[in-house]
């Protein structure tokens, strides 16, 4: 059965680019050549999420449930490794959009497997992180743009991403 819709997220994030985020403690100014470590680091604090026994459950009826948060980062790991392939090997390139409420209901993330998507989301963070590691000192300034006109260069595309990766596993804590 499908559970009630979760209200779609209208805040601006890429705030955190430059201001961090009061909510899950993120300092933008950390030292960007390090994301793919960063990122790797939350993979066990996933695995562990969906893991426990009540990871299929909401907290709340509009507020995901562990499985839910997990899927949608396993998404984003994928998203964003995808636009910083783009933002290396095209010049400012635009990138298609994304509703991650719609990909939720869409892909059915509620009833997806917790052993699945654990495994699924290690390998997209291994992956992403593999691809940040790889960017060369003369690459972090190349841009990209959102279809919402929000343009990110390979440095704060790094921050955002990782902004969300850490945020979502504050939220499974809280």
């Amino acid at each position: 059965m499908q559970p009630p819709p979760i209200e779609p997220d209208t805040k601006d994030w890429t705030t955190t680019i430059t201001d961090g985020c009061a909510e899950c403690g993120f300092d933008p100014a950390y030292d960007v050549t390090r994301t793919g470590e960063r990122l790797r680091a939350t993979v066990p604090g996933y695995a562990a999420a969906l893991a426990r026994p009540d990871a299929t459950e909401r907290p709340a009826p509009t507020v995901w449930s562990p499985l839910e948060y997990a899927a949608h980062v396993r998404d984003v790991f994928r998203l964003f490794q995808q636009r910083l392939t783009l933002m290396l090997e095209q010049d400012d390139p635009l990138f298609a959009n994304w509703d991650q409420d719609e990909t939720a209901v869409a892909e059915r993330y509620w009833e997806q497997d917790p052993a699945t998507v654990a495994d699924e989301l290690a390998q997209a963070a291994a992956a992403s992180a593999a691809a940040f590691d790889q960017v060369r000192d003369d690459q972090w300034e190349r841009t990209g743009r959102r279809s919402n006109g929000s343009a990110f260069t390979v440095r704060t595309l790094a921050v955002y991403f990782l902004h969300d990766v850490e945020h979502h596993l504050a939220d499974l804590r809280r």
